[in-house]
C-alpha cells in the first residue's frame, strides 16, 4: 500500500532530507585522496548529529555504519574501512540517510576523487541526467513505471547497464515503503502517480554488464566484470505543481 503524505509530513521529510543533502555537501568537500572510507563515515554522523538527527542506516537490518560507501566497483551498500584509502582517479558514491521526528530522509551522490577518467566522467554524468529525467516523470497522472523507463531508457543507448536487484522506493515514516521502483521496464505500467506520494529515486548504473555480486561481508554490491558503477538519488514528492525534490539544496 502506498502512503499519501500530507502537506505537514511532507514538509518533514523534507527536514529530513535537508540535513542528508548537508551531509553529503559536506563529504563533497572531504573526499579527496588519501582520506578513509571510515573517516568519511565518522565526518557524516557527527555532522547528522550536529543537526539533530539520527543516521539511518546504522543497525537497519544489521548494517554497522552511518554511510554507505562504495568505490569504483562497488554498486551500492559498500562498508567503511579503516584500510579503504581513497586513491586519485577512484570514484566514491556516498549513500546518506536520517530519521528526524520520525520521518527519513535518504539521497546519495557518486563523488570524484582527485582528477578521474573522461569514462568515469561520462558513467557519473549519464547516470545523474538519468536520475533527472526520472524525476521529471514524477508527475500527477502519470505511471509508476515512467520513472523507471525514463532511466533504462536514457543509459542503455551509452552502453550502459541498469542494475536489476536494487531498486528505489516510497518512504517516509519508514526508511523503505511502498512502492518499489526499479531503474527499468516499459512506460505506462503500475500505479498512477498521486499527489502526496514520496518517493527515493535511485538510478544506479554499470558501465559494462548488469550482473552484480555480493562480497563475503555479505553487504558490499559490486559489478560482476569489475567495471565502474555510478548511483545517484534524490527524495521526491508528487504534487500537483510537479515534482518536489525535498533532498535539494535551494
Amino acid at each position: 500500500m502506498i502512503i499519501l503524505k500530507t502537506q505537514e509530513e511532507v514538509e518533514k521529510i523534507r527536514k529530513a532530507c535537508l540535513i542528508v543533502a548537508e551531509v553529503l555537501e559536506r563529504l563533497r568537500e572531504v573526499v579527496v585522496p588519501g582520506v578513509s572510507t571510515w573517516d568519511l563515515n565518522a565526518i557524516s554522523e557527527e555532522e547528522a548529529q550536529k543537526r539533530g538527527a539520527v543516521p539511518a542506516f546504522k543497525g537497519y537490518h544489521g548494517f554497522p555504519y552511518a554511510l554507505c560507501t562504495s568505490v569504483n566497483e562497488e554498486v551500492v551498500h559498500g562498508i567503511p574501512s579503516k584500510t579503504r584509502i581513497l586513491q586519485e582517479g577512484d570514484i566514491v558514491s556516498v549513500d546518506f540517510g536520517v530519521v528526524v521526528d520520525g520521518f527519513y530522509g535518504d539521497a546519495a551522490v557518486t563523488l570524484p576523487v582527485g582528477t578521474i577518467s573522461k569514462e568515469a566522467q561520462r558513467l557519473c554524468r549519464v547516470t545523474r541526467e538519468a536520475l533527472d529525467r526520472a524525476i521529471a516523470q514524477a508527475v500527477v497522472g502519470h505511471r509508476l513505471s515512467d520513472i523507471s523507463h525514463a532511466v533504462q531508457a536514457h543509459v542503455e543507448p551509452f552502453g550502459y547497464s541498469v542494475v536489476r536487484e536494487f531498486v528505489g522506493h516510497g518512504i517516509g515514516r519508514n526508511l523503505h515503503e511502498s512502492p518499489q521502483i526499479p531503474n527499468f521496464g516499459p512506460p505506462g505500467r503500475g500505479v498512477k502517480l498521486k499527489a502526496g506520494m514520496v518517493f527515493a529515486i535511485e538510478p544506479m548504473i554499470n558501465e559494462g554488464v548488469a550482473d552484480i555480486r555480493i562480497l563475503e561481508d555479505r553487504w558490499t554490491a559490486v559489478t560482476a566484470d569489475g567495471k565502474l558503477s555510478a548511483h545517484f538519488e534524490h527524495t521526491v514528492a508528487v504534487t500537483k505543481n510537479g515534482p518536489d525534490v525535498l533532498s535539494l539544496l535551494k
